[in-house]
């Protein structure tokens, strides 16, 4: 590790909670890239389309506490 970059550790390291988790957060949007509109718009119209099944009847919603408890459970497999 360079001493530029330890020195940029370092001083991360003495900010607060809330300034680290704005940086990291800024740092990986940077890493990321420009959204894709195309997928922004395809996630929407999925929400949407799952929101009318549920309303309509369609499905029955789980929930969440549910989910994770089965998430766990097949882990543990």
């Amino acid at each position: 590790m360079s001493s530029v970059v330890a020195e940029i550790e370092s001083r991360i390291r003495s900010l607060s909670l809330e300034d680290k988790t704005e940086l990291v957060r800024a740092l990986i949007a940077e890493l990321d890239g420009p959204a894709d509109p195309d997928v922004e718009r395809a996630w929407l119209e999925e929400a949407q389309r799952r929101h009318r099944e549920v309303v309509e009847g369609k499905v029955q919603p789980v929930p969440g506490e549910r989910v994770f408890e089965n998430l766990r459970a097949r882990l543990k497999r």
